[in-house]
């Protein structure tokens, strides 16, 4: 089990979240966009792995003073140790960016720990220091203020929603400079062989259209030539 999941991993690594979600979409799967999130910083590799939740509710002054920090079994410090290495830790902060869901602390104490990344529908403080870290970070927007002061840590690697969907633990998630996708665990490996193969499919296609084609025939492919050139293209390529 444990090869097939990094064998998915790397499979994964070599597509674009826009290829996953067509794939997904064939697939009657509609909504698993991380919605209203963007990189802390663009041009960093393909972020890719399984899924660690975080889930927050609004935060209630008499059960959030910052002395709350000082018990060790805080569900937010929980998470960042327990967050499994190789994994994403994702966050439900009710799409509220008014305060940070983590900061840079937390964000380099995930990276040093081997985790892959971390994804929010909120927001993070000191977004210039984690955008430095070689570590990939998904988020709104930033923000200055402390997560006490409206996110209350309440539960850890359970289902939660995240920019309007539903990510349960051990999804997939894939995150590059368009977003964030979530992939059903059950699905995965059969979603990356049919992206691996668009892939390849789409590298042909963008060959052609440099050299002038059009995509009539093409792209959709319904052209019975341009699968025989495709199929040559692929021999081909296998060949070098």
């Amino acid at each position: 089990m444990a090869e097939k999941s990094e064998t998915t991993t790397d499979k994964l690594r070599k597509v674009s979240t826009a290829t996953i979600a067509t794939c997904l979409f064939k697939k009657g799967l509609k909504n698993q966009f991380i919605q209203d999130v963007k990189p802390v910083k663009s041009g960093k590799p393909t972020m890719v792995g399984k899924a660690y939740t975080l889930r927050y509710i609004p935060a209630r002054e008499d059960l959030n003073p910052i002395t709350v920090f000082q018990n060790p079994r805080h569900l937010q410090r929980v998470a960042v140790e327990e967050c499994p290495k190789g994994y994403v830790l994702v966050i439900d902060s009710r799409k509220d960016a008014r305060a940070a869901s983590a900061g840079s602390i937390l964000a380099t104490r995930l990276m040093v720990r081997g985790v892959e990344g971390m994804v929010t529908d909120g927001g993070f403080r000191d977004a210039g220091e984690i955008a430095d870290l070689n570590f990939a970070s998904y988020h709104n927007r930033p923000t200055a203020p402390t997560n006490l002061t409206l996110h209350q840590a309440i539960a850890v690697n359970e289902p939660i929603g995240c920019g309007d969907v539903a990510v349960f633990p051990g999804d997939f998630i894939v995150g590059d400079d368009d977003g964030v996708m979530v992939i059903p665990s059950e699905i995965a490996d059969i979603v990356a062989d049919e992206c691996l193969q668009m892939t390849q499919f789409e590298s042909y296609v963008m060959s052609e259209v440099q050299k002038g084609r059009s995509i009539i025939g093409l792209y959709p492919l319904t052209d019975k030539a341009y699968s025989a050139q495709f199929k040559q293209w692929m021999f081909l390529k296998n060949k070098l």
